[in-house]
């Protein structure tokens, strides 16, 4: 049996090497992950070194006070007054990036949602805050109050223990699920060109004459298919590692922050990814078997690649995290477990978990498959 299992490896393993697509699938894919992380990088810093000047001009409806004026000059606000008939046409012209009307001692901020909006109206909310501070100390000093006893009544000091930063975090995560993509893509060629493709070459019937059994034979081509995806993972986040270490000098959002992995993250972060590469090899061979032409099989396998990528994109944009029971939900359990790593958070139950389900996923679908092989009727169906 050893032998027999072992002879399928290395032939399936010679195939996988020789064709030139299944190594662009393993070997090229990759490739994107640091134009991934380089790109997201750079987005970033567009977004984080916006010029005032794209977002200063600020209507109001009233005349401004001198200290209000005062505080736009320190804050390169460029003010335009004007009535809120006009501001309102100004704004919808795009000559102001949005306007203030006052009634009373109410002030009420006028924008949508775009870009220069938003940061228009962050900068509207300091300037408003800092105007206040000032009205209140001005109010308390003529109650003979000393203001610094009522302001600062209590004081707050920030200190930041985590090395790491939002946009380390939030790039490293998307690298992984770009990972977990990788893999799946790399899993399907194979896959498909080991089950479907041969047996519409024929050589699949062939393969069945000799004196080994069906179990070597799915055994040995699902370890074919697992050590391509392996390949593709290792491969992916060796890239990606390279890609941090080069955007730390890069771009300066990353300045004073560690955007490595730790090596206890990549030590768990290549066992999350064998898992899943013997994960989704086995379940794209279950698939492919099923197809009786090459075609009909990279058809079927097209929606996995979706499958595989949302439920951790949903996962991560939404903040789920894990827990016993999501370790042992298909796809879900492998992202949630990434983030709690590279996070610093290793649960040894959710892992043991995740990997517990997938040996117990993976022993049902090989069951299913050589159930399907020892069956003629279902392997030479036309």
């Amino acid at each position: 049996m050893k032998n027999n299992l072992w002879n399928i490896l290395k032939k399936e393993l010679r195939e996988l090497f020789r064709d030139k697509k299944s190594l662009a699938m393993m070997l090229v894919i990759p490739i994107f992950i640091p134009l991934l992380v380089i790109g997201m990088s750079a987005l970033f810093e567009s977004q984080m070194n916006v010029d005032t000047k794209e977002y200063n001009k600020i209507g109001f409806n009233y005349e401004l006070s001198e200290t209000e004026k005062q505080i736009a000059k320190e804050m390169d606000i460029d003010i335009v007054e004007n009535t809120t008939k006009k501001l309102k046409g100004k704004y919808e012209e795009g000559k102001i990036n949005l306007y203030i009307t006052k009634k009373d001692n109410h002030y009420t901020i006028h924008s949508n949602s775009s870009d220069a909006s938003t940061y228009a109206s962050n900068l509207m909310e300091t300037y408003f805050n800092t105007y206040k501070e000032i009205l209140q100390q001005e109010s308390l000093s003529k109650q003979k109050i000393n203001p610094e006893e009522i302001l600062n009544i209590i004081t707050v000091e920030e200190k930041i223990v985590e090395e790491d930063n939002f946009f380390a975090s939030y790039i490293k995560n998307y690298a992984f699920l770009f990972i977990i993509m990788a893999i799946t893509v790399s899993a399907t060629y194979p896959a498909t060109d080991t089950t479907a493709g041969e047996r519409e070459r024929g050589t699949l019937e062939t393969l069945l004459t000799f004196p080994m059994k069906s179990k070597d034979i799915i055994i040995g081509k699902f370890l074919g298919v697992t050590v391509s995806s392996i390949i593709t993972g290792i491969l992916s986040l060796v890239l990606a590692v390279i890609s941090l270490f080069l955007t730390k000098d890069m771009f300066t959002i990353y300045e004073g922050v560690n955007t490595m992995y730790s090596l206890s993250s990549i030590i768990y972060a290549i066992l999350v990814i064998i898992t899943y590469s013997f994960f989704i090899s086995g379940l794209c061979i279950a698939i492919a078997s099923t197809s009786k032409t090459f075609k009909e099989a990279q058809s079927a396998l097209t929606p996995l690649t979706f499958i595989s990528l949302f439920p951790g994109m949903i996962a991560f944009m939404v903040g789920i995290t894990t827990t016993p029971l999501i370790s042992v939900i298909p796809f879900l359990n492998f992202t949630t477990i990434f983030t709690d790593i590279t996070a610093g958070n290793i649960n040894i139950l959710h892992i043991t978990l995740m990997i517990i389900s997938t040996i117990i996923y993976i022993s049902i679908v090989l069951y299913y498959i050589i159930k399907q092989y020892k069956s003629e009727r279902v392997l030479f169906a036309k």
